[in-house]
């Protein structure tokens, strides 16, 4: 052989970290090549033909007993309750810089001051028409989910994934989304407006002033990413299928519907509500305890202490003169609960305020998260596009009845 490195098929699970029986399926589909050993027992493999494939993207996958699918990704790093996108602090990005300046440089390493993203007309046209056919009780994520679908039909190249053609579906599209909606704040936006003051007018009938405009600005660029959420996943498996960005962003918008995800924030609206109302944290703690449901916007999986996006808004809100009331609720909240659980607030608690102080609706919080993470989904999307196509494709471990089993 030359002096040339084999390994077994033992070994050549290990570096991918798969099971054995998957390096058999590399071998079928042509990902592997295989030689018997020497000796005429079992299979090698080429070391550098091994770890390339490992460069590329093979799966490490779960154990039959548990475990988590992990990918490389370059956008997202958390760390000692820390949240990094591409080696900066988010909460850094998010003092100095706004939404659609995080977005292009995560999408693009560029930083560009001060760009604005626009939406096309006839993508906007076509959106708009779609979301005014709803029925009026209607939530935001539905008008969202229709723009989105009502965008890709008017736009006959959107099955361009070059570079170029994303990045321009995305500077588009998140326009779209978020001046499709209706506006429910009196007067007209400029079409220069930053994205933070358009998504204003359409979860709010009042006017804000600069330090809440700095909250929801914030918020919009803490929320693009936070790792492979749920959401994320979803719009990277679709990526992995070479789906067009409108695509992604649909089976993103999917994946985000429910209690423990991007509608969370609506638990804790109405959670601070009712605080409000009743004037008592400790008592609704207390309903919630009783009935066996967790406490809305504390605690969150990833981090053992606080979530750092909802301590970098906690700081803005206190800036935010109306905040004061929906502000001291949430604190009573937290630490009543943590008499009885060292929970700590997440984000969905800093948006509960937000939301509740600027007068929006109980959909208010999912619809900042769906608008801010679509610029992280496209982000994975351009990073997905890169890898294999269909890597994603994971085995099921059948356990029902072993055939052959009688005709039904």
């Amino acid at each position: 052989m030359g002096g040339e490195r084999r390994l077994t098929t033992r070994e050549a699970a290990e570096r991918l970290g798969v099971k054995p029986e998957t390096i058999y399926a590399y071998v079928s589909r042509g990902q592997l090549t295989s030689r018997r050993a020497p000796a005429g027992r079992g299979s090698t493999f080429d070391a550098a033909e091994v770890d390339a494939l490992a460069r590329r993207g093979a799966r490490r996958e779960p154990s039959v007993t548990g475990g988590d699918l992990a990918l490389r990704t370059g956008i997202t790093l958390i760390d000692a309750d820390r949240c990094y996108f591409r080696g900066v602090d988010t909460t850094e990005l998010a003092a100095h810089y706004g939404y659609e300046e995080v977005a292009e440089w995560l999408w693009t390493g560029a930083l560009r001051p001060g760009v604005r993203f626009t939406a096309p007309e006839e993508a906007l046209a076509a959106a708009r028409r779609a979301v005014d056919a709803l029925p009026g009780h209607c939530s935001p994520m539905d008008r969202l989910r229709v723009a989105v679908v009502a965008a890709a039909s008017a736009d006959p190249l959107r099955f361009d994934l070059s570079e170029d053609a994303v990045l321009g579906t995305a500077r588009s599209l998140i326009p779209t989304l978020v001046d499709a909606l209706p506006r429910l704040e009196s007067g007209t936006d400029r079409a220069s407006a930053p994205i933070p003051r358009r998504l204003w007018s359409r979860l709010t009938e009042q006017r804000p002033d600069e330090a809440s405009l700095r909250v929801l600005s914030a918020a919009l660029v803490l929320l693009i990413d936070h790792d492979l959420a749920a959401s994320t996943l979803a719009a990277r498996v679709a990526a992995s299928a070479r789906a067009h960005p409108y695509t992604i962003v649909s089976a993103g918008f999917g994946a985000l519907d429910g209690p423990l995800h991007g509608a969370a924030s609506t638990l804790t609206h109405r959670m601070l509500r009712e605080v409000l109302e009743r004037g008592s944290a400790a008592a609704v703690v207390a309903d919630h305890l009783r009935a066996g449901r967790r406490v809305p916007g504390l605690g969150h999986r990833v981090y053992r202490g606080e979530d750092p996006r909802a301590r970098a808004l906690f700081r803005l809100l206190e800036d935010v003169p109306q905040a004061g009331p929906a502000l001291r609720a949430a604190r009573e909240v937290a630490a009543t609960t943590a008499r009885h659980a060292p929970l700590h607030p997440n984000v969905d608690l800093a948006l509960g305020v937000l939301t509740v102080s600027a007068g929006m609706s109980a959909a208010a919080g999912e619809t900042v998260f769906a608008v801010a993470r679509t610029a992280g989904w496209i982000a994975h999307a351009l990073e997905e596009y890169e890898e294999r196509p269909m890597r994603m494709r994971p085995s099921g471990h059948y356990q029902g009845l072993r055939p052959p089993q009688p005709l039904p």
